[in-house]
């Protein structure tokens, strides 16, 4: 009785079980980690709300296409804005909770953040997608296949690649020569206030990062992705300041003779271990990668113009 009532609402079973390995996907890829973003529960109500319009939209496309209704499409490319207009909202209220921070997270983490939600709810509707059309193409039990394949995807695509891909993170020697601070023997900064060189002594921490190629140098000079290691460590380790130090507050600059990156901070807990490990578990951003050496003419390629 159960199999012939499936069998006579394939496409409605279709359906549901793409929503539900959509939802699941969206589930998967959700977490509110040490940056408290998104917020609980609030935060986190939205995007699941976005999840599920997500899968919806996936799942309904299937049998919408096979009854020859191309109107679905349509429906797919104004989603598609609107989760665009999810990451303008993103990026905005990133922006303006930024300028709060003690040590912020910067214009390049923030838009990558906003980019990892917009791509999220594309995946949530390949995964939708994917399940209903092996779902009502063949029968419920490979749409389930392909649900859990497209699951073990999201998985994988869930987290990016971190610092220590690209670099190797030692802990240094901090020092200070008079007015002048140092890294190991990169110069960081003049620090002029005896009382400020006596906090320096006592709770800084330093570390120098070795970038292992080219592309990993290019990469750790960029700006952003300096700034969003700076907010790793506050974030983690806390930050030994207030607003209006600028004394005392965290610092990453570069070896200009080979491109190493020196970092200095005074964080709340003096914990250098534990600081080593936060530098090496730090996302790559995607906007601050750079591979020099993919260029042609770093391969040896001479092609003429034209």
């Amino acid at each position: 009785m159960m199999i012939a009532y499936i069998k006579e609402n394939h496409h409605l079973f279709g359906v549901l079980l793409g929503i539900t390995f959509g939802i699941i996907a969206r589930l998967l890829m959700l977490k509110t980690d040490y940056r408290q973003y998104p917020t609980y529960p609030h935060g986190r109500i939205i995007h699941i709300s976005l999840g599920v319009i997500a899968a919806a939209l996936g799942a309904v496309a299937v049998p919408a296409l096979f009854n020859k209704d191309y109107t679905a499409i349509t429906f797919l490319t104004l989603a598609a804005q609107q989760f665009r207009d999810v990451r303008k909202m993103e990026r905005d209220t990133l922006t303006k909770i930024d300028s709060l921070e003690l040590v912020g997270r910067g214009a390049t983490y923030i838009e990558g953040i906003a980019m990892v939600f917009e791509g999220r709810n594309y995946l949530v509707i390949m995964s939708a997608l994917l399940t209903t059309l092996f779902a009502i193409l063949l029968n419920l039990w490979y749409g389930i296949a392909a649900g859990v394949l497209t699951l073990l995807i999201v998985r994988m695509l869930k987290s990016g690649k971190s610092i220590a891909h690209i670099a190797d993170v030692t802990i240094a020697e901090m020092r200070i020569d008079g007015p002048d601070l140092f890294v190991d023997d990169v110069y960081m900064m003049n620090v002029g206030l005896k009382s400020n060189q006596a906090i320096v002594a006592e709770r800084g921490l330093g570390f120098i990062l070795t970038p292992y190629n080219p592309n990993g140098k290019v990469t750790l000079s960029n700006l952003g992705q300096r700034q969003a290691i700076l907010y790793d460590l506050a974030t983690i380790l806390g930050v030994y300041r207030d607003d209006g130090e600028p004394a005392l507050i965290p610092l990453a600059k570069l070896d200009m003779k080979d491109g190493r990156l020196a970092i200095f901070i005074l964080p709340q807990e003096k914990d250098a271990k534990k600081g080593r490990e936060v530098i090496l578990r730090a996302p790559i951003l995607e906007s601050a990668v750079r591979m020099p050496t993919e260029a042609p003419v770093n391969k040896g390629e001479n092609k003429s113009h034209g």
